[in-house]
């Protein structure tokens, strides 16, 4: 495509934003051609200053649909981090699905993925867009991390893999909003997942599925392991999908990893307790306000944060165990995410897909690698016959 620019960053103006900002003034090609989107000019050349780099300024706005075609028109790629995407996101995967423009995001939002697969999937297959939602911490660690996984199992026949996940880290006043948001939407999430299925072309010959484990003690983390209801296992499912090499019965199962039973139990009861006071409205404004949008963790505290994945993954009678590894999983590495899944898009020889496409259906040879050189790892910790 003959665009203006390779990638534009939409919402720069943000706490993920402007980490992003800070990775693609710090890692784009020499040559690359980028540029910084936003309705408030002032607040965008706050962050070039900041940034120290002559990046362009384009205005766009998400409630002005020709300021986003005129977006989607200019470049090759668009990464956005403006949230919650079910309240300002379909606009924007309109105007990159009608011209031709690849996408990618940081949503963990299941309600806003499935929608737009609904909506904008068939026209993105017709222009060639490739239309990737979930480029942070949901989802690419489980994504790639599966995938990874998978590769290092015995070929067609049955696979089963499971993903404990361990985090240190804090969270950003528009995580935070996006996250309540969408636990306050149960129902339209439901209604939207059904949907999707009914639309989904049937996979013939092959089985893909999310499996919702049951809470158990994994003795080799030392660890209580509870399901975890995020956007991840159904991404896994649906690169399972795509990808023959995922064996003719794939099967995911997705577990937080917690250390001690009491925490585990206070886990639980927290998550259910949030998920509840989401659906009275005012208890959710008043938590909604506890932080504002823009706020995040001190690079300090960044510091001291990580995340780790393993992966537990069994086929023809084999085992292997994989693990993911990074830093501060919400912030620093979602931003390194999403600016190498948008870098591996304009520049990367890639598969020949389009439509709404997973990290590892799309760019998993080539974005895996960008993550390792980027201080990622994914490593094989264990494996027996």
């Amino acid at each position: 495509m003959e665009r203006s620019f390779d990638i534009v960053l939409l919402g720069a103006t943000g706490f993920t934003g402007g980490l992003t900002a800070d990775y693609l003034a710090a890692n784009m090609p020499a040559d690359g051609r980028w540029a910084l989107a936003g309705r408030n000019l002032e607040r965008l050349e706050a962050v070039r200053d900041r940034l120290g780099f002559d990046v362009p300024l384009l205005r766009a706005d998400v409630t002005d649909a020709g300021s986003l075609r005129e977006l989607a028109e200019s470049t090759r790629v668009v990464a956005t981090t403006v949230g919650p995407y079910i309240d300002y996101g379909e606009p924007l995967v309109a105007a990159c699905a009608e011209a031709g423009t690849h996408y990618a995001d940081l949503t963990g939002e299941p309600e806003f993925v499935d929608l737009m697969y609904l909506k904008h999937h068939a026209r993105a297959v017709e222009t060639g867009a490739r239309l990737v939602h979930a480029c942070g911490f949901d989802s690419i660690p489980h994504d790639l991390g599966v995938y990874f996984t998978v590769q290092r199992l015995p070929a067609d026949v049955p696979v089963h893999v499971s993903g404990y996940v361990r985090v240190s880290a804090t969270v950003s006043g528009g995580t935070y909003r996006s996250a309540l948001t969408a636990f306050s939407r149960g129902r339209e999430t439901m209604r939207a997942h059904r949907r999707r299925r009914r639309a989904e072309p049937p996979l013939e010959g092959r089985r893909a599925r999310a499996v919702q484990g049951r809470p158990h003690r994994n003795a080799g983390l030392g660890a209580w392991a509870l399901p975890l209801p995020t956007i991840d296992p159904d991404v896994v499912r649906r690169s399972a999908v795509a990808l023959p090499s995922y064996g003719p019965d794939f099967s995911y199962s997705h577990f937080v990893a917690v250390k001690h039973l009491p925490s585990a139990a206070g886990l639980a009861a927290g998550a259910a307790g949030l998920v509840t006071a989401a659906q009275v409205p005012p208890v959710r404004n008043w938590l909604l306000g506890r932080i504002q949008p823009g706020e995040g963790p001190s690079s300090e505290r960044r510091a001291k944060s990580w995340f780790s994945v393993h992966f537990a993954g069994e086929a023809g009678g084999e085992k292997v165990v994989t693990k993911v590894t990074g830093g501060d999983p919400g912030y620093d590495e979602t931003a390194k995410m999403l600016a190498e899944s948008a870098m591996s898009l304009a520049y990367d020889d890639l598969p020949k897909t389009a439509g709404q496409v997973t990290t590892a259906e799309a760019m998993g040879d080539a974005l895996l690698p960008r993550l390792q050189r980027a201080g990622m790892t994914f490593s094989v910790v264990g494996r027996r016959p």
